[in-house]
């Protein structure tokens, strides 16, 4: 079916990968990764769907997979794209036609598949509570067992902290140890000091802050089962009298004098015009002279969001924005940036580490979740990695803080 010529790549470069068909016939470069079209259906689901959201769809559900290395063949195709400066085609209408002819003769033709059912269904107003309620249970009331078989022991779902990346006896928990000791140190958390966890996710810093720091602990999710473990963890541990746990949005916290506050990959779900909302109920948390510690995730300005994948299938309504962006809406709320750490190279080895892992576990994965949300995982994984490593995105920490009413911060330099 695919011999000849090697097919053209946007119209006018040679594929930068190859192709074989479901009938064993191929195309392409010889020495590129290898595209596998399974099914005739994959060919239905990009003309029903072309881009980023049907290919991706047509990986998960199988009818597209890649013969070898996940990341190495998307990279390829990235760099493709990048390097050539491509876009999507836009066909007219004589082209739609010719192509409609063709799938015809290949036996493509026909009503678009069925979604995955995986598809996250959005309803509601866009960021209405009830909206990111139904958004935050989709991704992080997904299974906490499953989360459990990639995460480190202190269930850190965030970019770590690696500050030995070519000891081979640092671990992902080390990382994550010394990205949770990195966040207290810079909130200056001491005994008897008051920190707001804001999206405390499965509680691994609001347990470190109460078990190393005895800082007093008011965690806040929206996911019931991410209160349900973090509540657990707390009286195992017997920390019952420094840590409470609440189930509610962040926008029904009510004002307090903490002395510190955290945000740590939490922000991204928050939206573009709630941001500033959010950024002033963060100020209004904080007693005069208290710290704030965002970490969060930043695209270029080309792709403010997550795109059509992981807006779909793993964090629907998510928002990212530039980097200074998120600093200019922090200091029109009122605060003072003291601080801002790049980690971006420390994510790339965080989620290079997760998947690993997943891959490693893959036959657990599969039994616990379904083969579509293992293949989920794996793209959503893989994408990630790739996504920080080639700069698309990037993720800070951001210290700030509330001057009191003479302009006073507390805090010298860096404030480290």
């Amino acid at each position: 079916m695919l011999g000849g010529p090697p097919p053209a790549f946007g119209g006018r470069y040679p594929l930068p990968v190859r192709l074989r068909a479901w009938d064993g016939s191929e195309a392409g470069p010889g020495d590129a990764p290898v595209v596998v079209l399974r099914t005739r259906r994959a060919l239905r689901r990009l003309m029903w769907q072309p881009g980023e959201l049907g290919l991706a769809e047509a990986y998960i559900t199988k009818d597209i997979d890649v013969d070898g290395d996940l990341a190495d063949g998307l990279r390829t195709v990235w760099r493709a794209v990048r390097d050539r400066r491509l876009r999507p085609p836009r066909l007219s209408p004589s082209e739609r036609l010719r192509a409609l002819v063709t799938l015809v003769g290949l036996g493509a033709a026909g009503p678009p598949p069925p979604a995955p059912a995986l598809r996250a269904r959005q309803t509601g107003r866009l960021h209405s509570k009830a909206r990111d309620r139904a958004a935050v249970s989709h991704h992080y009331d997904f299974s906490n067992d499953f989360y459990a078989l990639f995460l480190d022991e202190s269930m850190a779902y965030s970019c770590g902290y690696w500050r030995r990346p070519d000891d081979p006896a640092y671990s992902l928990a080390d990382a994550q140890h010394d990205k949770l000791e990195l966040i207290c140190r810079k909130l200056d958390l001491r005994p008897g000091a008051r920190l707001l966890d804001v999206g405390c996710g499965w509680g691994s810093l609001t347990l470190h802050a109460a078990r190393h720091h005895k800082a007093h602990v008011t965690a806040v999710t929206l996911a019931r089962e991410q209160a349900a473990a973090v509540t657990r963890r707390v009286r195992e541990e017997g920390l019952e009298e420094l840590v409470d746990v609440q189930l509610k949005d962040y926008r029904d916290i009510e004002p307090g004098t903490y002395d510190a506050v955290s945000a740590i990959e939490m922000g991204e779900h928050v939206g573009d015009a709630e941001y500033p909302a959010f950024a002033s109920s963060l100020r209004s948390m904080l007693r005069p002279r208290g710290r704030l510690l965002v970490q969060q995730m930043s695209r270029g300005r080309a792709a403010p969001g997550g795109g059509a994948f992981i807006e779909t299938y793993i964090a629907p309504d998510m928002h990212m924005r530039p980097l200074g962006e998120t600093v200019s809406l922090l200091e029109e709320a009122g605060l003072e940036v003291r601080a801002v750490e790049s980690l971006r190279e420390d994510y790339i080895r965080t989620i290079a580490a997760w998947h690993r892992t997943l891959e490693e576990r893959r036959t657990e994965v599969a039994a616990l979740v379904g083969e579509e949300a293992a293949r989920v995982w794996r793209l959503y994984m893989v994408g990630g990695m790739l996504a920080f490593e080639e700069r698309r995105m990037g993720v800070d920490q951001i210290l700030a803080v509330r001057p009191d009413e003479d302009g006073r911060s507390g805090l010298t330099g860096g404030g480290l």
